[in-house]
């Protein structure tokens, strides 16, 4: 039987529509609000996607992260909360935290 001696894995899953591409310019690329400094993984996936039920984002973006509580740190602190503050307005965003297995 094989024990699991680590904490499971978590995943931050964001689906975005931009819907004012100036102001949301400064958004892609650059900083994503201190994501590294919680070590966090690269995004999985953006592209293709396909909706199977519900209404599609234009974008679709999965992070991985060492824990749920290093999500949530990453989600609540200054810095990505700061960021934050740039996309509203100029994006219609939903973002799930999910804990993996």
């Amino acid at each position: 039987m094989k024990v699991r001696t680590q904490c499971p894995r978590a995943y931050v899953i964001a689906r975005v529509d931009i819907t004012d591409p100036e102001a949301y310019g400064g958004l892609c690329g650059g900083s994503d609000g201190g994501s590294e400094e919680v070590g966090r993984s690269p995004a999985r996936a953006r592209r293709p996607y396909e909706a199977l039920e519900g209404q599609a984002r234009a974008r679709n973006v999965v992070v991985e992260f060492d824990s749920f509580d290093d999500a949530r740190s990453y989600y609540f602190s200054e810095l990505y909360q700061t960021a934050k503050t740039k996309r509203e307005g100029a994006a219609i965003a939903e973002f799930v935290l999910v804990e993996g297995v």
